[in-house]
């Protein structure tokens, strides 16, 4: 039995003539051409929308535009991938007429059209809205973590300022006692102490360094933020699974109806509890409907904030986390009571009814206490 074959390379080959016929009707580049070509370029902000009369031509910022909304479809993010797209991709080759810009023009096109681009989403958003595309009834938010430019080890908590100056002192203490034991040996054997020149250098830039940490926990203690990113300042560490990333968390709210995201926000909040009322007023407004239901998952559990949206007419359906310690002490849980309103009482897992003794305020909140 012989493998399957391909064909010799060597054989002629019948290549539609003009490029257009390697795309079909279908293709979504033809919807990404269509979409940007009715876009007041000029209007929405972008750099070089009308060309210059001197100098050199620049790339139309509505091709550059193409390339990364392609890229955006089809999760090719990198620039320099980009550019080889550009090169060797049939879809790319026809949405750009063959264009083949470098990595650093697209990179730059992105970094000097940050709002523009911003604009052509809300565009985008509405034109989905304009051709029914969204449902406008129901609404999933969620939030995601994504890296920054800045390295863990430049990102500095007080707690972890504190402990470094700490350390730092500590070191500096042991090397002051090296230092002093030095200075009574005249000669030093291979591979002791180090020298007394070499333990000032040591100590000199344990000194600096404390001084660098120092100023940043003034800083933050003046400022009243919890930490303090160096390579990208508005970054901030957060959990992500079993890990901790520096990074944002990137907010999304998206329409049931075709799992179309209808907005967006960025922030560089550790949770998503303190969120869901500003994503839900932003998608309200975005689908301009009075009335609207939400839906997320109960890290966004917050009483504040559902309060917040049965303001504008928005429902929220959250579930509540179950805080309480009681079932790891082998006790019942709060979740494990009804609440009888007819007889405003609750009722155990046993059936007994438990009747109110006390009122008391803990963390700001008014709660009751209870016995059977």
């Amino acid at each position: 039995m012989n493998y399957i074959a391909g064909v010799s390379r060597e054989q002629s080959l019948l290549f539609p003539e003009v490029l257009d016929d390697y795309i079909p009707a279908e293709n979504p580049v033809r919807f990404i051409d269509a979409f940007v070509e009715g876009l007041a370029l000029e209007a929405l902000g972008f750099r070089h929308a009308a060309p210059p009369e001197t100098g050199r031509p620049p790339y139309d910022p509505g091709d550059l535009l193409r390339l990364y909304l392609y890229g955006y479809l089809n999760r090719v993010r990198s620039s320099r991938r980009l550019e080889a797209e550009a090169q060797r991709n049939v879809e790319v080759l026809w949405l750009l007429r063959k264009l083949t810009p470098d990595f650093k023009t697209i990179a730059d096109f992105r970094k000097d059209n940050g709002p523009a681009i911003k604009a052509v989403c809300r565009q985008f958003t509405l034109l989905c809205k304009k051709l029914e595309l969204f449902g406008g009834e129901l609404v999933a938010i969620d939030g995601s973590k994504f890296a920054a430019q800045n390295a863990k080890d430049r990102n500095f908590s007080q707690k972890k300022l504190k402990a470094l100056l700490e350390e730092i002192d500590q070191r500096i203490e042991r090397y002051l006692g090296d230092l002093a034991a030095a200075d009574h040996t005249d000669e030093q054997a291979p591979g002791a102490t180090p020298s007394a020149a070499g333990l000032q250098e040591k100590i000199a830039a344990l000194r600096e360094r404390r001084g660098r940490y120092g100023e940043l926990l003034e800083g933050l203690e003046e400022s009243g933020q919890s930490q303090v990113s160096l390579s990208d300042p508005d970054s901030r560490a957060m959990s992500q699974g079993a890990g901790v990333t520096v990074g944002y968390n990137v907010q999304a709210a998206v329409d049931a109806k075709h799992s179309l995201i209808i907005e967006t926000d960025v922030t560089n909040t550790t949770s998503d509890s303190g969120e869901l009322g500003g994503m839900a007023i932003k998608a309200q407004e975005a689908l301009g409907v009075k009335t609207l239901s939400v839906v997320a998952d109960k890290g966004y559990y917050n009483g504040k904030e559902i309060l917040a949206c049965d303001s504008i007419g928005v429902t929220a359906y959250v579930a509540k986390p179950m805080t309480s310690a009681n079932t790891a002490q082998g006790l019942y849980g709060k979740e494990r009571f009804t609440y009888q309103a007819e007889s405003n009482c609750y009722v155990c897992p046993a059936g007994q009814e438990l009747t109110y003794r006390f009122s008391t305020n803990e963390k700001g909140r008014a709660t009751a206490g209870a016995a059977n």
